[in-house]
This record gives C-alpha cells, sequence and structure tokens, in this order.
C-alpha cells in the first residue's frame, strides 16, 4: 500500500500496487511481513500533518516477520528468524544524543514508514541494530503493536521510576497507556488514570486500575509517580 500524494483518509489515500522485492544495503535485512500494526503516527502521514521527507512512501513500523535475506555486513541476525522492526530506522550514532543514549533525539534520525518504505507491503528492510529477535511465544499480530505502543509506554514507565506498591498516574489512557498498565500492575504498581474518555476509563478499570477520572479530578490517593502520554491518547 502505497501512499503518492496525501489526501484525507475518507478519500482513500493509499493505493494497492505491485513494487520490485526491495534491494538490501550489507548492513540491513529483508524480511517478509507477516504483521504491520497501524499507528495514529500512520494517519498523520497518509492525511499530510506532517512535513513528508519522501514521496512515495510505503507507511508502517510496527512490522513483525521472518528474514529472508541478510547483507553480507549481518553478524547476528540470519535467514528464518522471527523479527520486528520499530518507527527507528536509524540513527547517526556520532552525535551528543547518540553518543548519551539518547539516540531518539539525533540530529539525522530516519523513521521506518517515513524516510524509508515501511511495513504496509509483502517485505521491508531493515538495519540489523534496530531489528529485534521476538519471542518465541508471540504471535506476529500479537507483537507488533508492542513495536511503537510498546515500546512508547515501557520507556516512559522506566523513567517514571515507579517502584512496586507505588502508585502511578497514568494521564491519557491511548493505545501506549493500555499496555503501560498492564506492565505496571504485573510489577505491583497501583494504578490512577486520568482520561477525558469515558470508554478509556472503563478500559482502564476492566485492566485493573485502582481509580480512574479526568484531569481535573482529585484521585482517593496522592500519587507517587506520573506519566503524561500524548494528547491523542486521552
Amino acid at each position: 500500500m502505497i501512499l503518492k500524494q496525501p489526501k484525507s483518509i475518507e478519500a482513500k489515500p493509499l493505493e494497492l500496487i505491485e513494487l520490485p522485492e526491495p534491494s538490501l544495503g550489507p548492513d540491513e535485512i529483508l524480511m517478509r511481513v507477516k504483521a504491520c500494526g497501524i499507528c495514529h503516527t500512520d494517519l498523520h502521514t497518509v492525511e499530510g500533518e506532517l512535513n513528508l521527507p519522501k514521496l512515495p512512501i510505503v507507511p508502517g513500523h510496527q512490522i513483525a516477520g521472518i528474514i529472508e535475506e541478510t547483507g553480507r555486513d549481518v553478524k547476528q541476525l540470519q535467514k528464518g528468524d522471527r523479527v520486528g522492526v520499530p518507527w527507528l530506522y536509524s540513527t547517526c550514532g556520532k552525535c551528543k544524543f547518540c553518543q548519551d543514549d539518547k539516540e531518539n533525539l539525533c540530529d539525522n534520525i530516519r523513521f521506518t514508514g517515513f524516510h524509508v518504505n515501511g511495513g504496509y507491503a509483502e517485505y521491508a528492510v531493515a538495519k540489523e541494530s534496530f531489528t529485534y529477535l521476538l519471542p518465541k511465544q508471540f504471535t506476529f499480530e500479537e507483537v507488533a503493536p508492542l513495536l511503537c505502543a510498546g515500546i512508547i509506554g515501557y520507556r516512559a514507565l522506566k523513567l517514571s521510576e515507579a517502584k512496586p506498591k507505588s502508585r502511578l498516574g497514568l494521564y491519557g489512557f491511548g493505545a501506549s497507556a493500555h499496555i503501560t498498565i498492564q506492565v505496571a500492575i504485573h510489577q505491583g504498581c497501583e494504578i490512577y488514570v486520568f482520561s477525558q474518555s469515558e470508554a478509556h476509563r472503563k478500559l482502564a478499570e476492566k485492566l485493573g486500575a485502582i481509580w480512574t477520572g479526568s484531569a481535573a479530578d482529585n484521585p482517593t490517593q496522592k500519587i507517587d509517580h506520573a506519566i503524561i502520554f500524548a494528547p491523542s491518547g486521552n
């Protein structure tokens, strides 16, 4: 599915076409796509809400599949491996952010399905250093959303420094937060969810939230740590 020109999603901007099998560089892998999650960023892409560096482009950055071929410099991965590919396609590895383990802020960052073709296709190419082996207990469909919403939520949970038995507030309850709550509860946290959406609050309660309300409400207990998610996930 390729995007030639951004349009409203109602105008069906993605076109189903035949593309040649992509070539790969020495440090890249070629994967046969088995599943690709749909992210809200994909909607921003196809509707032109982001300044697109490349057109046409194949969107999709929550990719799960099987390696078909490896470049000559690939060392850790091999044909037949079950792998996942996220939003982050490559970084320079040299700037101050990369050197400080903050590569998501790299000045020369490139994104899957944005700078390079992504997973809305039969095949996709990815850098070995940004390709991840998948646990065998996950199906491709189950693991695909973890490659974006899961990564964001888990990173936010780590940065919150929430400990077992601490009270954790989640402001906004979209794709990332509904994964984060499951991990946090598994780690022993009490979860308090703030959301404008009644449907999201009900989901939070179903997943084990101690308390739910809007951002203007006061929870029943003082929270110890908090994570604020993007407004699109409120």
